[in-house]
């Protein structure tokens, strides 16, 4: 057996050392082979040159490097694309992730899961804020989407052969990885641990990045957007004859509006809320279907190290070769 780790990094220079040690002592217990697949995805610090040196001295540490930051998402499907283990694991570079979990999620893929979902029961290093809005989040992803995802489980799960071979498939532009997980519909469980704070740097998910993640997590697993653009335009007309009635009760009870006053008041606040109710509903689909109708790729490879998967089978990727003169190692 062969176990790939797939680890994407942005800005991640201080708790990288760490991190690959933990790594190498947990990895060396296990009785498989193995590789760790770091993706660089546009990092601004020394990332790149650690992994660089990392990977010059051991050939199982393998590097690939996107062009610029396309999102923790896809280089979550850059990794995914190049992995060859039986089994990838998927964690991230800032240690909340512990690595002595590995030999029980392997444990638990032998004895037949498709996925192994670490599941968070406490979360050192986070607000009282954070914990609520993940719990919001989560809810309102198992209502309203055809995805059923565990309550704090994350990115952080074990994957097998199969399972990586069907995410390759899915290759649209707005991603959410764990959600896609869940559409499948694989054979998972559940394993329970405590989430460490962050060894060292600052958070790459900040509250705007994680409300830009749940959007993409809605809109690109739900028509919900559509639905509730129909409940404001519904709203909006009812707004409208509640006035109605109102302007109704100033004209014929009050007696002191201005002539002509209560009809324009009323078309004016009516087909204002059909007017947003309509480009609610042309404005998504139509943005969806510009999005993919462009069909760009998903990412841009500029590098890699120690890399030797077929990078011709890679769907919506743009994969580059060494500059000229240089080696790609």
């Amino acid at each position: 057996m062969k176990l790939s780790v797939a680890i994407p990094l942005f800005n991640e220079a201080e708790s990288l050392p760490p991190l690959i040690a933990e790594l190498r002592t947990v990895l060396q217990t296990l009785d498989c082979d193995y590789e760790i697949l770091f993706v660089n995805d546009g990092s601004e610090d020394q990332t790149l040159a650690i992994l660089t040196r990392e990977a010059s001295a051991d050939p199982r540490i393998k590097v690939l490097s996107l062009s610029r930051n396309f999102g923790h998402q896809v280089a979550l499907t850059a990794a995914l694309d190049f992995s060859s283990g039986d089994a990838v694991v998927i964690m991230d570079g800032d240690l909340q992730d512990p690595p002595e979990l590995l030999p029980e999620m392997i444990r638990l893929y032998r004895e037949g899961y498709d996925i192994v979902s670490p599941q968070r029961i406490s979360r050192q290093g986070d607000s009282w804020l954070k914990r609520r809005t993940a719990s919001l989040f989560y809810w309102l992803i198992n209502k309203l989407t055809e995805s059923q995802i565990s309550p704090e489980v994350g990115d952080f799960r074990l994957l097998s052969r199969r399972a990586v071979l069907a995410l390759r498939q899915f290759r649209e532009q707005r991603r959410f990885v764990r959600g896609l997980v869940g559409w499948m519909g694989l054979r998972e469980t559940l394993l329970p641990f405590h989430r460490r704070a962050r060894r060292a740097g600052s958070t790459k998910y900040p509250w705007t990045k994680m409300a830009r993640l749940s959007w993409v997590a809605i809109t690109s697993l739900s028509s919900l957007p559509l639905r509730l653009s129909i409940v404001a335009g519904f709203f909006a007309s009812g707004i409208a004859v509640l006035y109605f009635l109102y302007a109704g009760y100033a004209k014929f009870v009050k007696k002191d509006v201005v002539q002509g006053w209560t009809s324009i008041v009323f078309l004016q606040c009516f087909f204002f809320g059909m007017t947003l109710l309509c480009l609610g509903i042309l404005g998504q689909y139509i943005a969806h279907i510009y999005e993919e109708a462009r069909s760009r790729p998903l990412y841009v490879l500029s590098g890699s190290m120690n890399i030797d998967a077929d990078a011709a089978r890679v769907a919506r990727a743009i994969v580059l070769g060494p500059p000229e003169g240089c080696d790609d190692r």
